[in-house]
């Protein structure tokens, strides 16, 4: 038997909650100038939002204004906004570059993952731990809610047994909740969206081990953009890059080549009958080829050599190429930062 644990955030989490204001504001400068160049960093803590990062930009955004809204329909209260924004460093921008030719906005190392087990070709027990989320997110703002939204998931799974419901062994979810509603009756509530989804009777339930929840997202702890990678990506059953997503504009490759290994990474996983696939990418700021490209799957070293080669000659990794292969300047970022990318819309 070997437990393997994987993990999702409600959209409602405050880090959540910082990523889907910095990607609002990209999503605004994009709208209405489409060379807008953003990095964009937000840290949320009880009614304060404070907005950090560089974004050289047309687009005349009201970055308060955009906070306000991703705030107000969170259900979260603000009374203070700070903002530390310039625009971005003259020496990255003539490092980088426009148009075709554009270098890569930063260095960096990208994975992509893909795998048989799930619709999604997310890895069973991270697919599932999303199911769950989603289905906890479902009933909150209506006005018979028990819970709050904030809410935190762990699955756990034995990776010895096929990757089916009769593998999964435990199930951790932490949910606030409304402050008179009692625990027997959130456990049942959140007991009922298990059996909807068909989690057997015989997994062991964790339901709120510490208790009453009923103070949480930034008045619980603060927010930080990017400080969820893991949810963002596979769950921890496979390696991600060392940057993080939200608040990036596409010419980042931390976001726009993780998007792009997961294209190619489920591309070469159905097409060739991979029971998994994994890409690794390398990228040196102002450069527009990738310094490293790599194919790792449960065939030979050899197979491995040849589905590289492939990627090579089969697709254009530059920045550029990239933008206009996954049309990454008409994406709703905001939406995508609610939770896994690779459920909601990033890369495939």
């Amino acid at each position: 038997m070997r437990l393997f644990s994987t993990e999702q955030v409600s959209k409602y989490h405050p880090d959540k909650y910082a990523d889907q204001i910095s990607d609002a504001i990209l999503d605004a400068c994009l709208e209405n100038d489409e060379n807008s160049r953003v990095a964009c960093e937000t840290l949320v803590k009880d009614d304060v939002i404070i907005l950090a990062g560089e974004i050289t930009s047309g687009a005349g955004v009201d970055y308060r204004e955009i906070a306000r809204n991703v705030a107000q329909k969170l259900g979260y209260p603000v009374n203070r906004i700070e903002t530390f924004i310039r625009t971005q460093s003259p020496e990255i921008a003539a490092g980088v570059g426009r148009g075709k030719d554009q270098g890569a906005g930063d260095q960096g190392i990208m994975y992509g993952y893909a795998c048989n087990q799930t619709a999604s070709g997310l890895p069973f027990g991270f697919d599932l731990v999303n199911q769950i989320i989603e289905a906890i997110e479902k009933d909150v703002g209506t006005p018979s809610a028990l819970l709050l939204g904030d809410a935190k998931c762990q699955v756990t799974v034995d990776l010895d047994e096929p990757a089916t419901m009769q593998s999964v062994k435990k199930i951790l979810v932490s949910a606030c909740h409304k402050p008179e509603r009692g625990q027997k009756r959130i456990r049942a509530y959140i007991n009922a969206k298990l059996d909807a989804l068909g989690v057997p009777a015989s997994v062991e339930r964790i339901i709120n081990p510490a208790g009453a929840w009923t103070i949480g997202g930034p008045f619980a702890d603060a927010g930080l953009t990017g400080r969820k990678i893991v949810c963002d990506q596979y769950g921890g059953f496979c390696p991600v890059g060392g940057g993080a997503f939200s608040g990036k504009d596409p010419s980042k490759v931390d976001r726009s080549g993780a998007y792009m290994a997961r294209k190619i990474a489920r591309s070469l996983q159905l097409t060739h009958g991979l029971k998994w696939c994994e890409v690794q990418l390398g990228y040196a700021i102002g450069r527009a080829e990738p310094v490293s490209v790599s194919v790792n799957s449960d065939l030979s070293p050899e197979i491995n050599a040849k589905l590289t080669k492939i990627v090579l000659g089969d697709y254009d990794l530059t920045p550029a190429g990239i933008i206009a292969n996954l049309d990454l300047l008409n994406v709703k970022y905001e939406k995508i930062a609610e939770g896994c990318h690779y459920r909601l819309g990033g890369g495939v």
